[in-house]
């Protein structure tokens, strides 16, 4: 099987993690959702799916230390590849997630390529906008789980912090998961699977890997570096198997699917609640 025609993006911890990150935020966000139109109809006929509100209640708290879980395990896995004798390099190079200053250009000169004012920015690995989805997760993550916490211990809360404390901190926490929820269905799902290029399916984060034809096409600078540094051919993959592919095609529209009906149903059942 031919292997020089894809070049590897993701390692299987990567993917792992990311599957994870999937599994848990959506059992986060039904039981969340749940819980939140608890008063209607609706968020009952979802409660009862998981054994009532209290039930809900207990696999959302485990969830979330499922999540939190991962989220530790991936620092741990960012830390472990840093080049800690190159740390500048390795935290502000092409590889890495942190913005510079290229991202604040390439989303302007994207800007004026989206008017006909400027060639698209040869992207490398990473473009402006994966990072901001990547950061979006990594600072949204320590918040629900701190205002979460706060709400699982109450007592132990008022106990060190004032009372009106865990009135913010439901409030932070609904509205984390509104905004998480909100920009994860819209921007992350729908923008990020079915824009042109991408359509029916990024593919990438599930098989790991893509043509490096449409790499080329999409991310040129890490193309042509891989070439001169030697290492497209090292970064070889073959391409997915037919039934994993039909297998994770399922599972991706699952979700999105799933996603869309809590946003639209949400939506619709929003005038029947009042949240504080």
């Amino acid at each position: 099987m031919d292997t020089t025609s894809r070049v590897r993006r993701f390692g299987a911890v990567d993917r792992f993690t990311h599957i994870g990150l999937i599994l848990t935020f959506m059992v986060l966000t039904v039981t969340g959702t749940g819980r939140m139109y608890f008063a209607t109809h609706w968020g009952q006929a979802i409660l009862d799916l998981f054994g009532g509100y209290d039930s809900a209640t207990l696999i959302h708290i485990w969830a979330g230390w499922l999540m939190t879980g991962g989220f530790v395990f991936h620092i741990a896995v960012v830390l472990f590849r840093l080049d800690w004798r190159h740390l500048g390099r390795s935290l502000f190079g092409p590889d890495s997630l942190v913005p510079t200053w290229r991202d604040f250009k390439e989303f302007g000169q994207r800007i004026a390529w989206f008017f006909g004012l400027a060639k698209s920015p040869q992207f490398e690995r990473w473009n402006y906008w994966e990072k901001f989805d990547y950061w979006a997760v990594f600072w949204g993550v320590p918040l629900l789980f701190i205002s979460g916490l706060m709400l699982i211990y109450p007592v132990e809360t008022s106990l060190l912090l004032p009372g009106w404390v865990l009135n913010v901190a439901l409030l932070f926490h609904r509205a984390e998961a509104l905004l998480a929820v909100t920009y994860i269905i819209i921007v992350h799902l729908l923008i990020g699977h079915f824009r042109r290029s991408t359509f029916p399916l990024n593919e990438v984060m599930f098989s790991g890997s893509v043509s490096v034809d449409e790499a080329g096409e999409e991310k040129p600078d890490w193309i042509k570096r891989l070439k001169r540094e030697n290492k497209l051919e090292k970064l070889s993959a073959r391409t997915p198997a037919t039934w994993y592919r039909v297998l994770y095609f399922i599972f991706a529209y699952a979700v999105i699917a799933l996603g869309l009906y809590l946003l639209i149903a949400g939506g619709y059942y929003s005038q029947f609640i009042h949240i504080h």
